[in-house]
């Protein structure tokens, strides 16, 4: 039997003032239930992180946390997840999501999503994986990203064929859709 394939979500671990970044966490883990995929996050039950968590194993996919230890109690990690593993630092915590999942997929967040993306952003354009990179732009929320990466290929800092390596959408269904594809999935 094939192993299943898993998309490492990063995301908030708050929900953000608008209903639609909820609305769309709750979205995405639905549809990667239904692409009989898995989901790798955080391990945490509050904001974003537990609306994709909750939607995934509501709609009968597979969810995997990975929560360093001295989050476990300030997160209020999971339960009811298929696996929670606790580790002992966010290093060990990132490189056990990444050996875990056949994508990577940003939704809003704050500092430790948009780090958590582009290093593996910067790790596919180093080679260390070819595994697809998605951004859930969820109500515009990343335009002034998108314009920056797009200003820094305009300037020189960054090659178009690198720049191309983070694709972004504007709703769940089709970007996992697309990954989905990418992956064999």
């Amino acid at each position: 039997m094939a192993e299943t394939k898993s998309i490492c979500v990063y995301c908030g671990s708050k929900a953000g003032f608008d209903e639609t970044y909820l609305r769309e966490a709750g979205a995405l883990g639905r549809a990667i239930a239904r692409r009989g995929m898995g989901v790798v996050y955080g391990g945490g039950n509050v904001g974003l992180m537990g609306a994709v968590a909750e939607s995934a194993l509501a709609a009968g996919g597979r969810v995997v946390g990975v929560i360093p230890r001295s989050l476990e109690e300030r997160e209020l990690a999971s339960g009811g997840l298929h696996e929670l593993i606790v580790t002992d630092d966010m290093h060990e915590r990132k490189a056990i999501m990444a050996r875990r999942a056949d994508a990577f997929l940003a939704l809003p967040g704050g500092y430790g999503t948009l780090e958590e993306l582009f290093e593996a952003l910067a790790w596919s354009q180093l080679g260390f994986h070819a595994k697809p990179v998605g951004l859930l732009n969820t109500a515009g929320y990343f335009d002034p990203l998108v314009r920056f990466l797009d200003q820094a290929v305009e300037r020189g800092f960054l090659r178009l064929k690198d720049r191309a390596l983070l694709q972004v959408e504007a709703e769940a269904e089709p970007l996992v859709r697309d990954l989905a594809a990418r992956v064999g999935a």
